[in-house]
């Protein structure tokens, strides 16, 4: 029987492999709480699970928002994740999952939790051009047992519902925020991935304000593959991706290819190894930072503050 330790390891190892672990958990079905689906969110933003405890209603609260609860001496919002995805639970919202990322602390109230999977990226496919309202950023595959057919996941965005949720407590940002311009060899722009769309709007939104000219993609896989196009092109040219791409600005969690593999790719071959990359990422704590230093990114800094963001692609284009 594995340690907690041995677990731990094992997890934190994963991203070092494009592999990743997805809770699993439902919402509720329709007005009767029939056809329930599943859905998703990665392990690594999970802070804890637990039993749904009593809840404050607070006045005044956006509609979805349950309250707050004082968990250990912290006070975190509870958002009813049923009600946001417009599907109601048919035995009542059971299971309050806390979350800690990008900068905050949250809990999302829902039905039941299923359990834990492990998956590569490669089974996670983009839901930018099915059906939603966005709240959905990828679809995961899971594998049948004994010949039974597959599962589909539905992986859920939590950046755009938490700013959907509290649309007036966003990042400012203006070219005040970010300081002066930046200025890259002409011809030159910011290769970025990103598969959250609200993460992709306040990315543009920030290399805009600072003056970056930017080619924006939406998984890793994309921008891999943006990428050795644009270092083709630059050679009929008699150039060098240098002269393209000034650097790699990626994301963490992305279906198809994560944002570990995506910077390795870069920094193990011979064309890129001295392009820089930059991880920018919801997923914060030691041990991701840890592995971005493993998989050779030039920085890390986490989402979102415009000044951050900027601060640190100053300080790596200089260097």
């Amino acid at each position: 029987m594995k340690s907690v330790q041995q677990e731990v390891d094992e997890r934190s190892n994963l991203t070092g492999t494009n592999k990743f672990e997805l809770l699993l958990f439902r919402l509720g079905g329709d007005e009767n709480g029939e056809r329930s689906e599943l859905f998703g969110i990665n392990v690594f933003k999970i802070r804890e699970i637990v039993a749904m405890p009593q809840i404050t209603a607070v006045a005044g609260s956006p509609d979805h928002v349950l309250g707050v609860v004082n968990l250990r001496g912290q006070i975190i919002q509870v958002l009813d994740l049923p009600a946001i995805a417009g599907v109601k639970p048919k035995t009542g919202l059971n299971i309050m999952l806390v979350t800690e990322f990008a900068r905050t602390t949250q809990a999302f109230a829902v039905e039941s939790v299923e359990e834990i999977v492990r998956l590569d990226w490669s089974q996670v496919m983009s839901a930018e051009k099915s059906a939603g309202s966005g709240m959905v950023t990828s679809i995961a595959r899971l594998e049948g047992e004994n010949g039974a057919p597959g599962r589909l996941a539905q992986v859920l965005d939590v950046e755009t519902i938490l700013r959907s949720m509290n649309p007036d407590t966003g990042p400012e940002i203006s070219p005040q925020t970010v300081g002066a311009q930046i200025h890259l060899k002409p011809g030159a722009v910011i290769l970025a991935a990103d598969d959250s769309v609200v993460a992709r709007a306040l990315i543009e939104q920030g290399l805009d304000a600072m003056g970056l000219p930017f080619i924006m993609t939406k998984s890793g896989q994309e921008c891999w593959d943006q990428l050795n196009a644009i270092a083709n092109a630059a050679e009929t040219e008699g150039k060098t991706v240098y002269d393209r791409v000034a650097l790699v600005l990626t994301d963490l969690e992305m279906p198809e290819m994560d944002g570990f593999t995506l910077t390795r790719n870069v920094k193990k071959n011979v064309r890129f190894a001295n392009l820089p990359v930059v991880i920018h990422s919801s997923l914060s704590g030691t041990t991701n930072e840890e592995h971005v230093k493993n998989v050779g990114a030039d920085a890390y800094v986490a989402k979102f503050s415009a000044e951050d963001l900027s601060g640190t692609l100053r300080r790596v284009l200089k260097q």
